[in-house]
């Protein structure tokens, strides 16, 4: 049996719809069970710009009071979501969008205030994978958006990256799972300036020596974090890269392991 894969795409593909066509494409075209994940970040900030709703970021992280809430939902649970699964739904790909709260595929608890109070802001608890097996088995291809729920009501923000790799840690029990983050860049790279300078490969002992150099910038850093992390739970291979990962095509990506 193929692996099943879990790709979460990044959110300038998502805004770039000639990238979100060239992504698609192959994505359609994998063989075997597929997991397909997606934020929407800019939209959203531009929509609660447009509506004048103050837009608060910490460490990347958006704070997510009610009115953002509802935004968030109307742009990637509806917008965004619905039309990935009509352009892959083109491409003879079926798909069905997917919150958290469908299905009961993911559930999440607020996230306790510390420092900071986030809001509607979800870490996640379970994943169903009983139900996503279910659909995985019947050809259907689950396309996720950055929402979740608590079980008692309340829709959660909560950040894509997460949501991929708890999906790949929740399903390998049953598969064989690679979690494949696909961005704009080829990898992640020792210098954000040179856009060639992917690091290949990267294991545990080189993670914590670069980060001690300083050479990852801080949106990666969440983002390697959930891939060790899913490593070490059970996923079987993690790659980073561009959409010529999932198109096979043989250019530089990352690949990550223990």
């Amino acid at each position: 049996m193929d692996a099943l894969k879990i790709v979460k795409v990044g959110g300038n593909i998502i805004d770039d719809p000639g990238a979100l066509e060239n992504f698609l494409g192959p994505f359609s075209q994998l063989q075997g069970p597929k997991i397909l994940v997606h934020g929407g970040g800019k939209s959203a900030t531009k929509l609660a710009q447009d509506m004048q709703v103050p837009v608060t970021m910490v460490a990347g992280r958006r704070v997510t009071d009610a009115a953002t809430l509802d935004i968030i939902t109307m742009v990637y649970a509806g917008k965004i979501n619905k039309q990935i699964i009509a352009k892959l739904q083109g491409k003879k790909c079926n798909a069905i969008g997917f919150t958290g709260a469908d299905g009961n595929t993911i559930c999440s608890d607020k996230r306790p205030v510390k420092t900071i109070d986030y809001g509607f802001v979800g870490d996640i608890k379970y994943v169903n994978s009983k139900v996503l097996g279910l659909l995985l088995e019947a050809g259907i291809t689950p396309v996720f958006c950055a929402i979740t729920h608590d079980n008692n009501g309340q829709l959660l923000n909560t950040n894509a990256d997460t949501i991929a790799s708890a999906l790949a840690v929740g399903l390998s029990e049953k598969y064989a799972t690679e979690l494949i983050y696909c961005f704009e860049k080829k990898g992640v790279l020792y210098s954000v300036d040179d856009e060639d300078s992917v690091i290949e490969t990267i294991n545990t002992e080189t993670y914590e020596t670069l980060k001690s150099q300083g050479v990852f910038a801080d949106g990666m850093l969440p983002k390697l974090s959930n891939c060790f992390d899913a490593l070490k739970a059970g996923v079987s291979k993690v790659i980073i890269g561009n959409s010529s990962v999932i198109s096979n095509k043989n250019q530089k990506f990352t690949t990550l392991s223990l």
